[in-house]
């Protein structure tokens, strides 16, 4: 197939707000793919290579010297096979081949095309295919069952896999697909409840409360003494964390599946800000035997424990196993409250410094990848995770620093993040430099006022709520917004949806 058939998809699906269109398009393009394509070109219209990072940024484009071709004639084997050529390019002479290869590839690309490859391979192509509209598309493309798709796509925690799976291997290959020790699947998410008692009535009476960390989400497995760590999107921090690798390697088992969070504690057990738990990433070992400088591992969850599959079982099973190999390091938990001891429950949390609490309906499965209302998280005052889209430049004592924030709330249907606000509220002297220094690292263009942002950035915002507005794009504004912390642990993908801000109104 030819890569211009990639981009002319790639520009239909970017032009709809309709996920039912940008699934037909998908999946028409899929059925025209030769077999051993598909992955290919789901990787691409999902934002990504098959190679992964391939060390080329946005200096290395700008500077290349490649005039458009007359006309598009570059296929996806040819270009997976030059991408592939590329990542191994390292060592010795490997600068002048990396250039060499970047000419060869965008020299034979239409205007069209380089403008395609060149957002692919910079991180910046988002034309509205996520995660759930295309396994939609491989789903209608393999005349499969989309939750088989769905399924595989959570267990394997790769759509190109998936894709192989369903066309390939068809309903036997993707029913297969299980859990497997050391390959992250999607975390579960948890649903804001509208207060604590709403939660503990529609949850109970067979509920677990648990205390919410303000930590990093880390997932957790161990096959007898290989041991490997992933984030809430799936990287692999495993060399990061020594510390954390070091308590789970002592836990009695063989093989496990832990879910959890991390975070550093001050001496009398207070968890200490976030900013210095994600600091504490990667140099645990700067800090020696400092007991401030170490990543304190806590699970909420076990989906595995030697050789037993638990992903599918009650949250009740779950724990139980949980308690037999880790209850050490088990996160402080109440089991069925009525209203009046899950407030008090609630209210120990807070005071020992942590962020509220989370409910969790024991009756329930682990729904990877999902937001559902089995488990519900309760704060003492809203917060969300929005995008950063831009920053206008400061005035009085902040003049020559990026002060006001524009914000943005994740399109469900894969589209760019809709504005649904400003604030400059809650910026203290060090974010305010921080921010003037990293934001025209992430810079998509600028005016005589504003830095805008390529959608990298996540920013957890206080509001008091949100009201209807003509003024923003998504007809909803945030109400007396500041920011809380700046989230290096999410991506623009993990950000809140505008349907969350929306559910909001009053």
């Amino acid at each position: 197939m030819r890569l211009a058939r990639i981009v002319a998809t790639s520009a239909a699906v970017a032009a709809t707000r309709s996920r039912k269109q940008k699934t037909t398009e998908l999946g028409a393009l899929l059925r025209d793919c030769a077999p051993d394509e598909i992955p290919t070109v789901v990787a691409w219209l999902t934002g990504v290579t098959r190679q992964g990072r391939i060390g080329v940024g946005w200096r290395s484009l700008m500077a290349l010297d490649a005039a458009p071709a007359g006309e598009p004639t570059l296929t996806v084997t040819g270009v997976d096979d030059l991408l592939t050529r590329l990542a191994a390019a390292t060592g010795p002479g490997s600068v002048a081949e990396r250039k060499q290869l970047l000419l060869e590839l965008f020299g034979g690309a239409d205007e069209s095309e380089q403008h395609f490859l060149r957002r692919l391979l910079t991180g910046e192509l988002r034309q509205g295919a996520l995660a759930g509209v295309m396994a939609d598309a491989i789903a209608d493309a393999a005349g499969q069952p989309i939750d088989l798709v769905r399924r595989a796509h959570m267990l394997t925690g790769s759509l190109p896999q998936t894709a192989a799976l369903a066309v390939f291997g068809g309903a036997e290959a993707l029913g297969a697909v299980g859990l497997e020790v050391g390959r992250a699947v999607a975390p579960m998410l948890a649903t804001p409840a509208d207060s604590l008692a709403d939660a503990v009535t529609s949850l109970g009476p067979e509920l677990v409360i648990d205390y919410k960390l303000d930590g990093a989400r880390i997932q957790v497995h161990r096959r007898h003494d290989d041991v490997a760590v992933y984030t809430r999107s799936l990287r692999d921090i495993t060399a990061a964390v020594p510390d954390v690798v070091a308590v789970v390697r002592e836990l009695d088992c063989e093989t496990v599946i832990l879910d959890g969070e991390t975070l550093t504690l001050d001496a009398d057990g207070r968890p200490r800000p976030f900013q210095d738990t994600m600091s504490r990433f990667g140099s645990a070992a700067e800090h020696g035997d400092d007991p401030a400088g170490l990543l304190r591992p806590f699970f909420f969850d076990c989906l595995h424990l030697d050789g037993v599959d638990l992903i599918d079982r009650p949250l009740a099973e779950r724990l139980a196993a949980l308690d037999t190999v880790a209850a050490a390091l088990r996160i402080p938990s109440v089991r069925s409250p009525d209203v009046d001891a899950a407030q008090r429950f609630f209210d120990d949390a807070l005071a020992a410094g942590h962020e509220g609490v989370m409910a969790k309906s024991l009756d329930g499965v682990y729904a990877a990848g999902r937001r559902g209302k089995a488990w519900q998280k309760i704060k003492p005052t809203h917060t969300v995770d929005l995008v950063v889209l831009g920053a206008e430049w400061g005035s009085g004592r902040r003049t020559g620093l990026l002060s006001n924030l524009h914000l943005g709330a994740r399109d469900p249907d894969g589209g760019s993040p809709i504005m649904v606000g400003k604030t400059f509220k809650g910026l203290t002297d060090a974010l305010l430099a921080w921010q003037t220094d990293e934001f025209p690292k992430h810079s998509s263009g600028r005016d005589g006022h504003t830095v805008y942002l390529r959608p990298e950035i996540v920013v957890e915002i206080e509001l008091d709520g949100v009201q209807r507005s003509s003024r923003y794009p998504g007809g909803v504004a945030l109400r007396f917004a500041r920011v809380v912390r700046y989230r290096p642990d999410k991506t623009a993908a993990e950000a809140d949806t505008i349907d969350a801000i929306r559910a909001m109104l009053p």
